[in-house]
């Protein structure tokens, strides 16, 4: 399927490792260039490397550079969309990934660890978009991938701190694809759930210390509860947001898509987010 993106530009968060490692891949082998974002220098820079290698492999595959920054830190997006604008010469995708909530029940989590993660999660996502979005109004074309995370519509006592956010980024998302769209600027969110991720294996480490149980124990269970029969993985997630970038979802606005195996959204799993 031709998804008419080639030569468009793209700031990708989170982008070292798991889903955003593996969304920066699948731009750049559309010929996106792609600029990944994260806090460990060393292995941004590793992954930018390898995926270019990759990507050069193709006639058609995009350049991914590295630019190093923490997306819960106001000055550090405002120099990341700067570095990436320069690199690229612009931007015309955002995918918001940088940011995982931990798991908790209320008396696990104090107001550090509250406020941290909203500054991240949620501010940080609010903060990127704002930033690009009236460059993206200008040209009349932009697309902004919010990933989010299942917990939004699926309330557990143990992901009550993620949950909160993630509700909060669903309804961002929609007001800000409701905003964009007369623009030509596409916002749309992804609720991954059960993604088996570095992240996922340390949230299942966190839950094991909660619930009693250990991670395979739980891992069984949740398992059992997808009807696809097997936890997601990073690529299925990247598959979907190139096609929200694409035109050919050119007629997806303001939507929150649940990716989860067909599991029931109601059903008390974790996110992968």
């Amino acid at each position: 399927m031709e998804l008419g993106i080639a030569g468009k530009r793209a700031l990708v968060t989170g982008g070292s490792l798991g889903i955003g490692r593996a969304t920066a891949a699948e731009l750049a082998a559309e010929g996106v260039d792609v600029a990944i974002v994260a806090r460990d220098r060393a292995r941004l820079e590793a992954a930018a490397q390898e995926l270019s290698s990759n990507a050069a492999s193709s006639n058609s595959g995009g350049k991914v550079v590295a630019i190093p920054g923490d997306m819960g830190n106001a000055s550090d997006i405002a120099r990341v969309v700067e570095g990436a604008t320069a690199a690229l010469g612009g931007i015309d995708i955002l995918v918001n990934n940088a940011g995982s909530s931990p798991a908790g029940r209320i008396e696990d989590l104090d107001d550090d660890t509250w406020m941290a993660s909203f500054e991240l999660k949620f501010m940080g996502y609010m903060r990127l978009s704002r930033a690009v979005l009236p460059a993206m109004r200008a040209q009349k074309w932009g697309r902004i991938v919010n990933i989010i995370g299942g917990g939004g519509h699926s309330p557990r006592p143990g992901y009550i701190l993620g949950g909160a956010y993630n509700a909060a980024l669903i309804n961002f998302t929609r007001a800000l694809g409701k905003s964009g769209a007369p623009d030509g600027v596409l916002v749309n969110g992804i609720n991954p759930s059960s993604i088996d991720t570095p992240r996922w294996a340390s949230l299942m480490q966190q839950r094991s210390k909660f619930e009693g149980r250990t991670p395979d124990e739980i891992n069984a269970g949740i398992e059992a509860n997808i009807p696809v029969g097997r936890l997601g993985t990073s690529e299925d997630i990247a598959g979907l947001v190139a096609f929200l970038c694409s035109e050919r979802a050119g007629f997806l606005a303001a939507t929150n898509i649940n990716a989860d195996g067909g599991a029931n959204p109601l059903t008390p799993m974790i996110d992968a987010t």
